[in-house]
């Protein structure tokens, strides 16, 4: 709170006092500051002073969470994938049409934190030229969250999670054969393959 005060002075008088000096210094800054807190919540006054939250509260961006902005899933996960690619040493990798539906199924609720350490996994763990849907793995935190949930599940989602599981193995992992036996979409297939986190 202390640094809250201080802080709001610099912003109001725009100067600062180098430590140790007493000569006030002009300062000409931009301040940009990002919470994943409601405001509401932030501009209580036993964690954030809310005449801080005013003076820096001038032009408020809200982002919606990654879920929400699957048109945004591929270009940043293509950004990961080049940026791993060069940090590990390892050719221009591509990503198969699976590995594409397969990110864009899923419900990040790591964000896209969860998006980027899922490709550095994939990038790391990766032996060919092309990221396949095999290759990301998503947080095994939110697996285990998962997990909990599903000893939660009734018996009809537990007899079409086997039932999905007999087909895609019958047909040796083709997605499209297997859909087409169960009677759904590759995308809606998908969407429960994520679901189950099969």
């Amino acid at each position: 709170m202390p640094q809250q005060a201080k802080l709001l002075t610099v912003l109001q008088n725009r100067v600062v006092n180098r430590l140790g000096s007493n000569e006030a210094l002009p300062v000409n800054i931009r301040l940009i500051c990002a919470t994943n807190l409601p405001l509401h919540e932030l501009a209580n006054e036993h964690r954030f002073r809310r005449d801080l939250v005013y003076r820096i509260n001038t032009v408020e961006i809200t982002i919606p969470p990654l879920r929400d902005r699957q048109e945004d899933i591929l270009p940043l996960a293509q950004h990961f994938i080049k940026l791993y690619s060069e940090k590990y040493l390892k050719p221009s990798l591509s990503i198969s049409r699976q590995a594409i539906e397969k990110l864009k199924l899923y419900h990040y609720p790591g964000n896209i934190r969860e998006l980027q350490y899922a490709i550095e996994r994939a990038v790391i763990m990766c032996e060919g030229k092309t990221l396949d849907a095999d290759d990301v793995v998503f947080s095994p935190i939110e697996k285990h969250q998962a997990q909990v949930q599903e000893q939660g599940q009734t018996n009809l989602e537990t007899l079409e999670k086997n039932t999905i599981i007999r087909v895609v193995e019958k047909h040796n992992g083709n997605i499209t054969k297997a859909a087409k036996e169960l009677g759904l979409t590759r995308t809606a297939l998908y969407r429960r393959l994520s679901k189950y986190d099969i």
